[in-house]
């Protein structure tokens, strides 16, 4: 394994030769030193919550990668900073409270303050984003994310696994779905949230240019430890793969 990195991203295995390209925009929560000190003036149990990344989708990321034998691009920075998934001109690009969470180091952001994050870790990791996705023209992108089993004052989540997706492509979405519901999983069809925002990764990356693509998530309480991300991404990779045979794409 290879490490490329900034202070935005890392690129693992560049060198990797399949058509896939694995993604995980909330990989960390790392706070930056330059932002108030590295510390967002919440608690360390809250940074350690989905609201400041998504727990164990860099491990799954990084067996599924290993097992596509495909290349990784991820976020270094929590998304409680800046939101890589999000347009830059989205609200919630910089969030101030979250699933009951006040940011105080947010709270009385600047405009300016927004333009200097931007400019030192969004604009970068979509850049080497891009890049990574043009290296061959039949790139196919896979984006791993995790979610919550529960919010807090809302119902249980019943899904194992999500398949998101936009109305623009649904491709290898859908045909996924019904594979791994056929492995015995309980999958949500754009659930536990919508699948598309005007301006998010796969929005640029993929939609714009036409590349296939699949985003995955993952209930982070399967993925919580070493042997559950590796597990999982080792289960998704033939999936994959067959459903990107079958499709002929």
């Amino acid at each position: 394994m290879t490490i490329s990195q900034n202070s935005a991203y890392r690129i693992i295995s560049e060198w990797r030769g399949s058509r896939w390209l694995v993604t995980v925009d909330h990989a960390t929560n790392r706070v930056p030193d330059w932002i108030s000190g590295g510390n967002l003036g919440i608690s360390a149990p809250d940074m350690q919550r989905h609201i400041a990344f998504d727990p164990g989708a860099l491990g799954v990321g990084t067996a599924l990668a290993e097992r596509l034998d495909a290349p990784l691009i991820h976020t270094d920075f929590s998304r409680l900073v800046i939101d890589p998934n999000r347009g830059e001109d989205d609200p919630t690009l910089v969030m101030q409270l979250y699933d009951g969470t006040i940011i105080p180091a947010n709270r009385r952001i600047t405009e300016a303050d927004i333009a200097e994050r931007l400019d030192r870790l969004h604009r970068p990791y979509h850049v080497a984003l891009e890049d990574l996705a043009a290296r061959r023209p039949d790139v196919v992108i896979c984006a791993i994310h995790s979610f919550t089993r529960q919010l807090r004052h809302c119902a249980p989540r019943p899904w194992e696994v999500g398949i998101l997706y936009s109305p623009k492509d649904t491709r290898l979405a859908v045909p996924l779905i019904a594979a791994l519901a056929a492995t015995g999983l309980t999958v949500g069809d754009n659930e536990p949230y919508a699948g598309h925002l005007d301006g998010d990764s796969i929005d640029r990356h993929a939609l714009a240019s036409g590349r296939p693509n699949v985003l995955i998530e993952v209930r982070n309480d399967l993925i919580a430890d070493a042997a559950g991300q590796r597990e999982w991404g080792e289960r998704l990779a033939p999936v994959l793969q067959m459903v990107l045979r079958n499709s002929g794409l």
